[in-house]
């Protein structure tokens, strides 16, 4: 059996590429949230758990870039969705595993990487999403680097909804039922108030 992936194996890719349509076009990742910007969440958490860090931007790259970690767009051209994230993120890594998630999930579980290895190991999968016990988190995931060809096709028919690509492959379901929280996301203003002042935490 194939032995579960290490840290110094896999990049950790932060999605900060949408629209945020729903933030008043504010690029999220940016957007205050606890006094820090979130993403600054996003990399405090992610950083033990990684052997490298990149950051998939379309806008505000210079910005991101200050961070230290390299910085890259998508692609595709008119804002694709994070499946155009993935195929960039796929084509630049050096490490054979990627790590996904969001910019505007201020409280990833400190065990993601290694849960959803060990998911992939035990479900004998070809990569591993998150699940909060209610329903997949699709972007909260572990995915080797070699299937990058596969999901370059996949676009490349004009697909872009990402449950049909995992469809494709052998899913490992890595369940955070003990830990929901992880994956709060901040769509709007309301969310952030929200989220503080219901007082949770990392």
């Amino acid at each position: 059996m194939t032995s579960a992936p290490q840290t110094e194996d896999i990049t950790g890719v932060i999605l900060a590429g949408g629209r945020a349509r729903r933030m008043g076009g504010i690029d999220k990742g940016l957007a205050s949230f606890g006094n820090r910007p979130l993403i600054e969440w996003v990399i405090d958490a992610l950083r033990p758990q990684v052997g490298h860090i990149m950051i998939n931007a379309n806008r505000s790259q210079t910005d991101y870039a200050r961070y230290g970690y390299p910085v890259f767009a998508d692609a595709m051209a008119d804002f694709q969705g994070p499946l155009a994230g993935f195929s960039s993120a796929l084509a630049r890594i050096a490490t054979p595993w990627m790590l996904s998630l969001p910019c505007d999930g201020p409280y990833p579980a400190p065990d993601l990487a290694t849960r959803l290895a060990a998911a992939l190991i035990e479900q004998q999968a070809e990569l591993a999403v998150a699940s909060d016990g209610e329903r997949l988190q699709p972007v909260y995931a572990l995915i080797p680097r070699h299937l990058a060809p596969s999901l370059d096709a996949f676009l490349g028919e004009g697909e872009r909804k990402i449950d049909r690509w995992y469809a494709r492959h052998r899913l490992a379901v890595a369940r955070f039922d003990d830990r929901p929280d992880a994956f709060a996301n901040i769509n709007s203003l309301v969310d952030a108030e929200r989220l503080l002042g219901g007082g949770m935490h990392p």
